[in-house]
């Protein structure tokens, strides 16, 4: 429960800018401090609570930063609270979702990019979640911590990919004396053990050069883990008291609530609806409903014991760490490896209405196609009727706007292709579900039943120079012990996108760019040296053009563009792909003007 709502400051969002019939929003930042009773029912699945140290009445104390934004003029606000889970501290929203700024304090309205949740009148909320989290976010959480226990664990470093260069390796917890440290070049490869040393409790640094690309692994005797748990209980709680009793703070009731987030914190979402948070102390629902993007069938590694919530499994990190298990699925399924059954749904009335989004990187790296099939990939599964899955085909896991078209780590240029226009689109369907009943569109996913869901070695990529597909894609298997991996005798198949004869995605949702393409989209490259050269890379995607004329195509199997697109055709067809995804409401109306206006 919240004991106190504390605000530290209210000042006007960026200068007291209008957004829309909205108007002007104000920014409120705050503390929420919260108290837990280990023994309530609605506690006890947190990991370590009932070992954390009490308040004389027998509760664990908690503190978690929170950021506001909110109209105004409170009465002209939806009244619909929309509560975005932030990502390792960041606000994901505005950059992402609104084509906005990066960081979590824009100070110009630029920085919002489009601002939509501002103009359709949500008040905006964030809590930390994660111990872990920068403080200089101001999405922090502070929970106990328990001494006197420990534990070997392992944690895993790549030197510049997601976490940058490394000189050294800062550890996630305290370290009991010496860690020990083996490099092997990729997931597959033997370990080599490496001489290093420890510069503190915290950090160790290997003795030499850190090799770019290659995976360290480093063993040692953790020790005072924290109660990672609680922000599950923290989010839940916040969300509910401003729900419930947050008229003075939003100066409105609240009718309805949504979660949105964005990969990790999709994930957060999938394992907050998993793990029974979706349902406060008193059984009510905390979200109505429910956005993820890009979390694929994960969770998160984080309610358990010295957990670690920042990493994110693929093919080349962080392959043998927590963050799938069964169910993956909404639907209810048999799961024929572990001999259970069940479904991410818990089949009450604090299940919310689920929209998921995913791109082609989860399918290749993530297990997306095990949301709507069976365990073993041998049939479509029919979701349940609160929840709508979409693919949106040929994009990258973190496919926005401006992203870079050079090679960069890879073997081939990157992904550019922006998913977010569906995603806007998508979300205004998830708040019409909720308020009104208004059914969103049909799920959009590539089908096994229908050719368009394959085994990857079955993808009819066409014949272009110097392509060389991924010799190997993100296997899914059941993990036991993760401080003691070892291979599974059995395995779950993902599958993945069936292409056209362009290489582009035959299924899901289309974007003009897809449906009217210049060259092919994929959701997966390769690294180049000096990372693992052929190595699957970091959940990067591919672009590559087609030739301008049929001169120069050189042995490519695709057609040039002058040779697909004579006349007005290109124009043409790109009108009639946005008219249809606009009819079909996977496109707003603005976004849809954008596309026909940079004709």
């Amino acid at each position: 429960m919240i004991t106190e709502l504390e605000i530290k400051s209210r000042t006007p969002l960026v200068g007291g800018a209008s957004f829309g019939d909205v108007g002007a929003y104000e920014r409120i930042d705050g503390v929420a401090s919260g108290l837990l009773d280990p023994r309530h029912p609605a506690n006890t699945g947190i990991a370590l609570l009932d070992k954390a140290p009490r308040d004389p009445n027998g509760k664990v104390a908690y503190r978690s930063d929170f950021i506001l934004l909110r109209p105004a003029d409170a009465a002209r606000g939806n009244g619909r609270l929309l509560y975005e889970v932030n990502n390792r501290g960041r606000i994901m929203l505005f950059n992402n979702l609104c084509a906005g700024a990066a960081g979590n304090h824009p100070v110009k309205p630029e920085d919002l990019g489009n601002a939509l949740p501002l103009r359709l009148g949500f008040p905006l909320l964030w809590s930390g979640w994660d111990p872990g989290a920068p403080k200089a976010t101001g999405l922090s959480l502070e929970v106990p911590a328990i001494d006197g226990f420990s534990q070997p664990i392992r944690e895993e470093f790549v030197s510049g990919t997601r976490l940058g260069v490394h000189e050294a390796f800062k550890l996630a917890y305290e370290a009991v004396g010496p860690a020990s440290v083996t490099v092997r070049r990729t997931q597959t490869a033997p370990r080599v053990p490496v001489v290093s040393e420890m510069l503190d409790n915290r950090t160790v640094r290997p003795v030499g050069v850190i090799e770019t690309g290659s995976i360290y692994e480093i063993r040692y005797t953790a020790t005072k883990p924290r109660v990672l748990g609680i922000g599950f209980a923290a989010t839940r709680d916040i969300v509910s008291s401003i729900r419930h009793h947050g008229t003075e703070l939003l100066g409105r009731p609240v009718t309805h609530t949504l979660g949105f987030g964005i990969s990790q914190a999709g994930r957060y979402l999938r394992d907050h609806i998993a793990q029974g948070f979706n349902a406060d102390e008193d059984g009510r629902r905390v979200f109505d409903g429910v956005f993820t993007h890009v979390a694929g069938i994960g969770r998160v590694f984080h309610n358990t014991p010295f957990g670690q919530p920042f990493r994110t499994r693929t093919w080349h990190e962080d392959h043998d760490f927590p963050e799938v298990e069964f169910p993956h699925a909404s639907a209810v399924l048999d799961d024929p490896i572990t001999g259970r059954s069940g479904a991410l749904m818990r089949g009450d009335v604090t299940d919310p209405l689920l929209i998921e989004t995913n791109t082609s990187t989860e399918y290749w790296q993530k297990g997306a196609s095990l949301l709507h099939t069976d365990p073993l990939g041998e049939r479509d599964v029919a979701l349940p009727a609160n929840v709508r899955t979409y693919l949106v085909a040929g994009t990258q896991h973190g496919g926005k706007a401006g992203m870079p078209r050079n090679p960069g780590p890879c073997l081939y240029p990157r992904n550019w292709h922006d998913p977010m226009p569906a995603i806007r689109a998508l979300l205004v369907a998830l708040d019409e579900w909720v308020v009104s009943g208004r059914l969103p569109p049909d799920s959009l996913v590539p089908r096994i039943d229908d050719g368009t869901l394959v085994t990857t070695d079955r993808v009819a990529f066409p014949v272009i120079p110097g392509f060389v597909p991924p010799h190997a894609a993100n296997d899914v298997c059941p993990l036991g012990d993760w401080t003691n991996p070892s291979p599974s005798a059995a395995s779950y198949r993902a599958l993945v996108p069936q292409v056209d004869v362009d290489g582009n995605e035959a299924a899901g949702i289309r974007l003009p760019d897809i449906a009217v393409p210049k060259g092919t989209f994929l959701g997966w490259n390769l690294y180049q040296a000096p990372y693992p050269q052929g190595e699957l890379a970091d959940r990067d995607g591919a672009f590559l053009s087609f030739a301008v004329t049929e001169a120069v195509r050189g042995g490519d199997s695709r057609r040039s563009v002058d040779a697909r697109y004579p006349g007005t055709r290109y124009a043409d067809s790109v009108r009639i792909a946005t008219a249809a995804l606009l009819r079909d409401r996977l496109l707003l109306a603005e976004d849809a003007d954008l596309f026909v206006n940079d004709l």
